[in-house]
């Protein structure tokens, strides 16, 4: 029988790696978001929940981009590691008051948000503008989220208290992303390239809505049973799909921005 010594050590070990890593994917995750133009000047923010010092994640700590940093700067140990109290665990830098108050609690409210995306995306945004505004699934990119997303209609100004954050936090629901009514949207998943994925397809899917949607023509409808269908064929195939995306775009950043990993 292991000693408790050993198994702590094991256990020790076994977290460092697995934060070391959630540095390195998140870093690489926000420095793509910039390439993509849909970093807003350095507002909006991502994290990851990560585990404890027993190995497990309760959401209670947490990787998060630093205040005042330019996503397209961010290196994995510029992120700043955060616990559901405002403590700074570690790293030199602050965090910001609206992203403290919306990752805590999604972290701690939502467990499987592991990952939590929070983002002012052009076309996304610009859909949570209109009154009633909807992703519509008339579009491929679109099936993929057709289930998937809530729709907070209320807006309620900045998020600086935990009363709103919680509020944010109880619009979810089981959804895994939530689009939030003249704000933004929030995206989550179990893993960063999950996360990813789900942020780079929405938001080309609101592309499409609002590109159709101004040439003033009728959306074609996709009939119910067809969606249905659809919808079984991605819940096999996005997992793949998110972990091959992000992991090409990752060998992209290691031969052009080898920089983000540091």
């Amino acid at each position: 029988m292991s000693s408790p010594t050993l198994l702590r050590t094991h256990a020790g070990v076994d977290a460092e790696s697995s934060l070391s890593q959630a540095r390195i994917d998140l870093a690489a995750a926000l420095r793509w978001a910039a390439r993509l133009g849909l970093s807003e000047g350095v507002d909006n923010h991502f994290s990851m929940a990560v585990p404890g010092d027993d190995g497990e994640i309760q959401g209670d700590r947490f990787l998060i981009n630093p205040y005042g940093w330019h996503w397209s700067e961010i290196t994995a140990s510029s992120l700043v590691l955060a616990d559901e109290n405002g403590n700074v665990l570690e790293g030199s830098n602050e965090v910001e008051d609206s992203a403290f108050f919306i990752h805590s609690r999604v972290h701690v409210k939502v467990p499987s948000a592991r990952v939590v995306f929070h983002n002012h995306m052009p076309y996304t945004t610009a859909l949570t503008l209109l009154e009633g505004g909807r992703l519509e699934m008339c579009e491929q990119n679109a099936l993929q989220f057709d289930g998937r997303i809530a729709y907070d209609d209320e807006y309620n100004g900045l998020a600086l208290d935990k009363n709103e954050g919680d509020r944010i936090a109880s619009k979810m629901g089981n959804s895994s992303v939530l689009f939030m009514a003249c704000h933004g949207v929030i995206v989550t998943g179990e893993t960063v390239a999950r996360a990813f994925t789900d942020l780079y397809y929405l938001e080309r899917a609101s592309m499409f809505q609002v590109l159709a949607r101004s040439t003033g023509t009728e959306l074609r409808k996709i009939p119910d049973s067809v969606r249905e269908a659809t919808r079984e064929q991605m819940s096999k195939e996005l997992p793949l799909i998110g972990e091959r995306h992000f992991s090409a775009l990752q060998r992209i950043l290691d031969r052009e921005e080898p920089g983000y990993r540091s």
